[in-house]
């Protein structure tokens, strides 16, 4: 039953795939001109984009190599040129629409029809190409994002905290060795008392990981009190018992439901992401479960990948709830959805007593661009006071 479900979603999937990239495609194609010979370069050349991201997945499973690391590459750039070009044609479309009704097109645009549709994809080609690019940079720049709190409860001898946080890495084929450097480099300048990783730590299957050697920066990540981390959604795609299995191997306690008392200060609770009933594991714990036991007169701090149910864990009596997954849409304008389906997409928000912070993220899914937001390690300065 559940390999139908999965045949099905991925028939789906495919099929939503193919025929965006038949309309962009098709609307290219009209714009060139019926005797011009780039129409033959275009077909090959778009056949080629828009394949390279399913031949990339299919090699990933049969031969790792440069050569699967190249469309895995391609494949992922096309996706983020793909989906600007679709919401530039149908707006192109849209306008075409309203030109039928009301002439509207500026002044400046040419007169002839195949000069015009010509003017016209040049002009969205450099314009993606330029957002894309941006996108890119933006992407392998990220940034350190500090926020100070205050938890109002007795810490025993602890008076305040440093925590370094980082979710959604992503580690595999686009955030490989140099991005994971990167990030090891940055968390260990800040000189945290605790690292956390709040899920989606690894980018679905192992293998990139372990051919680059991933963990090998992971290790060079210290803190006194220790580097957590929980699964996400894409530890459980590509199997979380061996992801959880080599992030121990490479210094990380993960916390699968748990939670522990800290230097006899605070606690620090785990959940497993919420997927992890849709891959063939019991469900996961509720949040009483995973906070039994837990005395509520200690600062309580919680890891959930997915921030949802917010106002269940305001009333479970957790102080701080950190989060990621939403990657806060990555590109622009899927922000605006991700804003729409939680109650928080990025940032800071506070429920009764209890502080949630869901980070945009330090790596990313798909396209390796960012055009909603900066990739970021946060940076939790927090104190501790009994009321």
């Amino acid at each position: 039953m559940r390999n139908t479900t999965f045949i099905i979603f991925f028939s789906i999937v495919l099929l939503v795939y193919a025929l965006i990239n038949y309309y962009i495609f098709i609307r290219g194609w009209r714009a060139l001109p019926v005797d011009s010979g780039l129409r033959g370069w275009y077909k090959w050349v778009f056949i080629f984009l828009a394949s390279s991201y399913i031949v990339a997945r299919i090699l990933e499973r049969v031969w790792l190599s440069p050569v699967s690391d190249f469309f895995t590459w391609v494949g992922s750039f096309w996706l983020g040129f793909m989906f600007y070009f679709f919401l530039a044609v149908v707006a192109i479309d849209l306008l075409r629409l309203l030109h039928m009704a009301i002439p509207s097109y500026p002044w400046f645009l040419p007169a002839d029809p195949v000069k015009l549709k010509m003017y016209v994809m040049l002009t969205v080609i450099a314009i993606v190409t330029f957002v894309m690019l941006a996108g890119y940079i933006n992407a392998v720049t990220p940034k350190i994002r500090t926020i100070d709190l205050n938890i109002p409860k007795d810490a025993g001898k602890r008076k305040c905290l440093t925590i370094a946080m980082a979710s959604d890495v992503h580690m595999g084929v686009l955030i490989g060795p140099r991005r994971t450097k990167r990030m090891a480099a940055l968390i260990n300048n800040l000189k945290p008392d605790l690292v956390v990783f709040a899920g989606d730590l690894v980018d679905e299957e192992l293998a990139p990981v372990l051919r680059f050697d991933l963990g090998r920066e992971l290790r060079k990540i210290t803190a006194p009190l220790g580097v957590y981390a929980i699964t996400g959604n894409h530890e459980y795609i590509g199997g979380a018992d061996k992801a959880k299995k080599y992030l121990e191997e490479h210094g990380i306690t993960m916390l699968n439901d748990s939670t522990l008392l800290i230097d006899s200060s605070f606690y620090l609770a785990g959940r497993e992401d919420r997927t992890k009933g849709s891959f063939g594991h019991e469900r996961r714990k509720n949040i009483t479960e995973v906070l039994d036991g837990v005395d509520f007169t200690h600062p309580v701090i919680m890891l959930d990948h997915q921030p949802f149910d917010l106002d269940s864990v305001a009333n479970a009596g957790v102080d701080l709830q950190l989060s990621g997954h939403t990657h806060h849409g990555q590109l622009w304008p899927l922000n605006y959805i991700t804003g729409a389906m939680y109650q928080v997409s990025v940032g800071l928000k506070k429920l009764g007593n209890s502080i949630f912070y869901v980070s945009a993220g330090y790596g990313g899914w798909g396209p390796p661009a960012r055009t909603s937001s900066r990739p970021e390690v946060v940076f939790f300065r927090i104190t501790f006071n009994k009321i």
